[in-house]
């Protein structure tokens, strides 16, 4: 970049920059993001008649691409410029626009605090970067979020370069592994690595003579007298394999076979899955529209995953000593359940043997406990009682410590990594979705948004839960780092201002291999092709009366023509998800509705059934665009929640009339509906900011929701290509429910879950065993830091957050 600026600077492109700025400094905005960035630079070069190539290929042209924010003081220009994924540069104009600068990051947070008139001096700075030094790391931003691979490298490099130590090491995790003081895997009777090698080879001639589909039980103390106890096989070809493995593993080790055994051991049977919200129920409740998709990814999760550890227990030939994995969903006991199961102490997951949820209340400041749901905006201040209380009743109901904890959302996190904490387990952090990426400028004007949104608390414990996790799981690449063109999530985290809070100059090491890109999978019971002849009948009946005919106080609009094309939406009523702007562009494209229906399926109809000011707004909106555009005889705007089972129902009977799925966020992180609609043969449009633009792998479905003349060509013309070729609809249902059965699948992530932690928990271990000095400081560091912003930065703003406010529905 460097190479860059000078060049610039030396060549005549530098009347071109003078140029430029003074047409930044006409639009009368100090602070410009990329797509004005853009749209500015475009305009320049159209009014000022520059060839073609100077907008893509010009020193200036290359530089304004890379930039992702420019900063107008009186006599500066800072740009933020990202000359590649995950990594980025502070460039400042100065001295009359005659010489470029390269500034710090901490030198960007102060002019951003300028900005906002609210710079201080001192402030406290959040670094975590040296926590991470003695860690291996990633060199390539392609191979961000594939952290089990490159462990799995390191791993074995490791072993090749020490094989004699790595065996000792192998020996002592071995040794440990044990349910409930039951000794698993290796007896008392090895005492060395050397002494383990030895009994696994005498074991492997052993059973050369077994036939494979022996079962475990016939051999089971013939083993036990070389050392060996259960853990290793259900069968004798079984534990032949597992530990001829364990000797290939050792005489050369690869990373193939290194994951192929690990994912044999027997290493984690009691989980605990954290989704704080509550309305975490299986009939009558399914979340809040805030937190829905959260509570049906975790229900399906803990269903899939404790199969998954049943399978492996069985495998493993364990299931005859008694053993039973068992996983629990921990979230929020609500005594006014509204007749739901939600004020269930324990209920028993549909669908599993040793699967619960189990809630806990909150408690206020007064000790009483707290009757109503809260929202997650207002969740704060109850959490650390919480996972104190959780932690008693874990252990009750796992009648032992988990071996892995799993963080869903960012209060979630917090609990579970206060949990790991002080249980000493593994955590796995989820976040689905971060706040603060999707509220443009939160963190630049959080004093401002503090009352309705908390966001110095939210932020803060964002920073805590994603360093203090043992690994991350993602649903999208995006999630982590973005694109060429857009910030990830997690990458917004590294430099950030929280004006007179604090300065963040990095907040997250992006290139750490604790980042794991792991999508989740879909409820094929729920949500499967239109095309299938498993369709009820009486449920597509009484499910399609109400989508097009029907009359009810919840919905909204009455089709003349109901057998146009339908456009569908399935959406909770919030700024982000944005259907306002799908009914604008609706409203604004005559040709749209002339050849198009507008199916809107929401949770609420009416504003005084809002539970935020910024959802009642939305509802508000929502009407007043219908009323408009005269829009009541060509939209259906159902505001009533319906169960699972009608919802997929409704996407497949959108696809029987050849429909459109159209998801139009203003960002999204993952979009589990995309998912739900693609898998019923919906051709499905989604916005492009966030993974959601991953999800759908043709970029003529990606829409910018900035761009309402854009979408509504872009959704012409495919009613167009569907109108010119009957066969072009069904060829794009085809492919996307190829797409979902091929990406998303809940056995395929459970099986990498529980893989990650054997794999992560292998590696604490041999972090443990082999820090010395520097390395084994900056462990206990990082704990000491997360202390201090945990009791010094958070708890003092949760406090600060009215306890006693608690928010009712309906």
């Amino acid at each position: 970049m460097h190479d860059l600026v000078q060049a610039l600077l030396n060549s005549d492109e530098k009347v071109a920059l003078r140029q430029l700025v003074s047409v930044f400094r006409r639009l009368q905005q100090p602070y410009l993001l990329r797509n004005e960035i853009l749209q500015a630079f475009g305009e320049y070069c159209r009014s000022s008649e520059k060839p073609a190539y100077f907008f893509h290929a010009s020193a200036l042209g290359t530089l304004i691409h890379y930039t992702h924010e420019i900063i107008l003081e009186e006599e500066n220009v800072w740009f933020v410029v990202r000359p590649r994924i995950a990594y980025q540069e502070v460039w400042l104009l100065a001295n009359e626009m005659t010489c470029f600068e390269q500034m710090s990051a901490q030198d960007l947070l102060d002019v951003r605090d300028r900005l906002v008139n609210r710079y201080q001096p001192q402030l406290l700075e959040v670094n975590f970067r040296p926590f991470y030094e003695g860690d291996p790391h990633l060199d390539d931003p392609r191979k961000i979020g594939q952290g089990l691979a490159f462990l799995n490298h390191h791993l074995c490099d490791e072993m090749a370069s020490n094989p004699e130590y790595w065996l000792e090491l192998l020996y002592k995790v071995f040794h440990r592994i044990r349910y409930n003081g039951v000794q698993l895997l290796i007896g008392d009777r090895i005492r060395s690595g050397r002494e383990f090698s030895e009994q696994v080879t005498q074991a492997i001639n052993y059973l050369r003579d077994r036939p494979d589909n022996e079962p475990f039980a016939n051999f089971r103390f013939d083993l036990q007298s070389l050392g060996l106890e259960p853990g290793w096989g259900n069968t004798a070809g079984r534990v032949r394999e597992t530990l001829e493995l364990f000797n290939r593993l050792m005489e050369s080790a690869e990373s193939a076979v290194l994951e192929a055994f690990v994912a044999r051991v027997p290493a984690i049977f009691r989980v605990v899955l954290v989704s704080v919200h509550g309305w975490v129920g299986q009939s009558g409740v399914l979340g809040r529209p805030e937190t829905a998709g959260q509570v049906m990814y975790v229900l399906e999760q803990a269903r899939a995953l404790e199969a998954k550890l049943r399978e492996e227990v069985k495998l493993a030939g364990l299931d005859s000593l008694d053993i039973h994995p068992q996983v629990v969903i921990l979230t929020r006991l609500i005594p006014n359940c509204e007749g739901t199961a939600c004020g269930l102490r324990l209920e028993k997951l549909q669908g599993t043997e040793n699967g619960w949820i189990l809630r806990v209340p909150f408690v206020d400041q007064q000790g009483q406990i707290v009757q109503d749901w809260v929202s997650k905006f207002e969740i704060w201040p109850y959490l650390e009682n919480f996972a104190l209380e959780a932690e008693r009743e874990i252990l009750a109901q796992l009648r032992g410590k988990p071996d892995l904890i799993v963080g869903n959302y960012s209060d979630g996190n917090l609990v579970a990594y206060l949990l790991s904490k002080r249980l000493k387990t593994l955590h796995c952090q989820i976040a689905h979705s971060l706040e603060k990426p999707k509220y443009l400028f939160s963190n630049l004007y959080w004093q401002d948004l503090e009352e309705q949104y908390h966001f110095s608390a939210q932020f803060t414990a964002d920073l805590i839960g994603m360093n203090g996790a043992d690994f991350i799981i993602t649903s999208s690449y995006q999630e982590i780092v973005g694109t060429p063109d857009t910030i990830g999530q997690y990458e917004s985290y590294q430099c950030f201002t929280m004006p007179q809070l604090y300065h963040v100059v990095d907040g997250i090491d992006l290139f750490h291999p604790k980042f794991n890109y792991v999508p989740p999978g879909i409820n094929e019971t729920a949500f499967f092709p239109y095309s299938s002849p498993e369709r009820d009948l009486e449920l597509r009946d009484r499910v399609r009366e109400m989508l097009f005919t029907s009359t009810d106080s919840s919905i909204r609009g009455h089709l003349t023509n109901p057998e146009k094309r339908p456009l569908l939406a399935v959406a909770p009523i919030n700024t982000i998800k944005n259907l306002t702007g799908l009914a604008e562009c609706f409203g604004q494209s005559p040709e749209l509705q002339a050849r198009c229906n507008l199916i809107l399926l929401t949770s609420k109809l009416h504003p005084e059934q809002a539970t935020h000011p910024e959802e009642a707004g939305e509802i508000a909106k929502l009407h007043e665009i219908i009323d408009r555009y005269d829009l009541e005889n060509s939209i259906r705007w159902v505001g009533m929640r319906i169960p699972t089972m009608e919802l997929g129902e409704a996407y497949r009977i959108i696809a029987d009339r050849e429909g459109v799925f159209v998801h139009f966020a203003r960002f999204e992180a993952f979009g589990r509906t995309l998912i739900e609609a693609m898998i019923s043969g919906l051709p499905t449009f989604a916005t492009k900011f966030g993974g959601a633009s991953e999800v759908i792998d043709d970029e003529n479905f990606h829409l910018n929701p900035t761009d309402l003349e854009g979408t509504a060509a872009k959704i012409r013309q495919f009613l167009d290509d569907c109108d010119t070729n009957p066969e072009y609809w069904l060829k794009i249902s085809n492919h996307q429910i190829e797409r979902v059965r091929s990406h998303y699948s809940w056995e395929v992530h459970t099986k990498q879950l529980s893989l990650l932690a054997k794999i992560y928990r292998f590696w604490d271990f041999v972090k443990r065993e082999t820090a010395q000095g520097y390395a084994q400081g900056a462990r206990q560091g990082l704990w000491r830091y997360l202390d201090t912003l945990y009791h010094f930065v958070y708890k003092p703003r949760a406090a600060m957050i009215q306890t006693t406010k608690t928010t009712h529905v309906e």
